[in-house]
């Protein structure tokens, strides 16, 4: 199996290749923010979030720092094996939506029971979703749905041509 070339991570950042796998769950000490037509859907500084190897980190927020009423439930689920099934949510702000843009578990393994009902958000289908006053980036591919930040180095499996890693 071919694995990239980790990038050496500097002062105050860290290299996705040095995540867990599995994957682990610890509380954040950022501010995360979500932004969806103009309106802040989500902030909190009560975040969870996921380490896996070769992943940004995806983060998980509260659902009572989170505007509720934007966020509809769809029939669409997915399958994680280390935290169990998926549910997914249509973000809907005045006459701007996106289906499946946002997922949760209702029942996480044990491990990410921290995590039950709390919402994590697709940065790529939002306005824009900020740790602390940064501007995250999407992760490539859509399909992880991690946050990269200046403090974040990779190289970062989901764009084209990483799904062998």
């Amino acid at each position: 199996m071919f694995r990239p070339q980790r990038i050496e991570p500097g002062p105050n950042q860290e290299s996705v290749w040095d995540y867990p796998r599995p994957p682990k769950l610890e509380p954040s000490s950022k501010r995360v923010r979500i932004i969806f037509n103009g309106i802040e859907i989500a902030n909190t500084k009560n975040a969870q979030r996921v380490l896996e190897t070769s992943h940004p980190p995806v983060y998980y927020i509260p659902p009572e720092d989170i505007k509720m009423e934007y966020l509809q439930p769809t029939v669409q689920q997915s399958f994680c094996e280390w935290k169990g099934t998926a549910s997914y949510y249509t973000i809907a702000v005045g006459e701007k939506q996106v289906p499946n843009g946002a997922w949760y578990y209702t029942n996480p393994t044990e491990s990410f029971i921290n995590i039950k009902n709390y919402v994590a958000f697709y940065p790529s289908k939002m306005e824009a979703c900020f740790l602390d006053e940064e501007r995250v980036q999407a992760q490539p591919g859509d399909f992880y749905g991690g946050w990269i930040t200046q403090d974040i180095v990779g190289p970062f499996k989901g764009g084209a041509g990483s799904w062998g890693w």
